[in-house]
């Protein structure tokens, strides 16, 4: 599924709402473009064990939109305080803060509307909305954003801590595309626990990224502002150095790589050769 793609079927799913300044926020963040890379992981693992891509329609949607309401929030002044996010200005500077509190709550609810019929099997739909919600909720998601909040600007974070911060922050919600799948597909729960060890490895390689690429590509390139320095946070970058951050990046990344291939009765060329692109990425 290419990008053009899925943000058709994002653009349609969003206006089924009614209209509102609400829907206008949520509809503002969502479409604001991004490397949909959870939407395109779900369509990679679906396709690699055999299965139609429109299978993973609904759920790549909810993807997208707990991703996008993550940020929303995350930039908010309580938060981050950013005012750029993929190249415009944050939903609170478009808009207002009390907006784009709710255009976050809007797009988190929808997204599990959405996931309650995201498949006509209900065992299959009660499963994938109990991913989602720990993925992204207090022992997932939630839980990194909250350890963000609360240690990443103290002088005792190691690099244990950190790692702990950004599996939860940024690995859960990349390993749930590649669990889903695998439910959606059929197959066993020992099998989903894999993916989710997989798809947690890629996501601490992808925020180290995000670390290196902080100090070394321009807001311009980013299309978001670097706070991270600006609120004296701790990064694998500040930690490790950039030389052994971008060892135990391309390290994470390897070793994800592998464990894809090695997948059983699974065609794993689609996601490797996107894991691969995202290793390679400069934004």
């Amino acid at each position: 599924m290419d990008l053009k793609s899925i943000d058709a079927l994002l653009s349609e799913r969003i206006r089924r709402l009614a209209p509102s300044r609400v829907r206008d926020a949520m509809e503002y963040s969502l479409m604001a473009g991004g490397k949909r890379i959870r939407p395109r992981m779900m369509y990679a693992a679906v396709q690699g064990y055999g299965a139609e891509e429109h299978l993973a329609d609904d759920y790549a949607c909810v993807l997208e939109m707990i991703h996008t309401y993550s940020l929303i929030h995350d930039d908010l002044p309580a938060m981050d305080n950013d005012d750029l996010r993929r190249g415009h200005p944050t939903c609170h500077k478009q808009f207002d803060e009390a907006t784009a509190v709710l255009a976050g709550d809007g797009l988190l609810t929808y997204a599990f509307e959405l996931a309650s019929r995201g498949t006509a099997n209900s065992a299959k739909a009660c499963r994938c909305s109990e991913i989602l919600a720990r993925c992204a909720g207090a022992d997932g998601m939630i839980l990194g954003q909250c350890l963000d909040v609360t240690e990443e600007t103290s002088a005792r974070v190691g690099w244990e801590d950190l790692k702990k911060i950004h599996r939860f922050k940024t690995g859960e919600l990349l390993s749930a595309p590649l669990m889903i799948a695998s439910v959606l597909t059929g197959q066993s729960e020992d099998i989903t626990r894999q993916w989710q060890s997989t798809g947690i490895k890629i996501g601490l390689a992808f925020q180290i990224q995000d670390d290196i690429l902080d100090v070394t590509a321009t807001k311009e390139q980013l299309g978001k502002s670097n706070s991270d320095e600006r609120n004296g946070k701790i990064t694998s970058v500040s930690l490790l150095g950039k030389e052994q951050a971008e060892t135990l990046m391309n390290q994470l990344y390897s070793e994800s790589l592998q464990e894809i291939r090695a997948a059983r009765e699974f065609d794993s060329r689609v996601l490797t050769d996107l894991v691969k692109g995202i290793q390679e990425r400069s934004n």
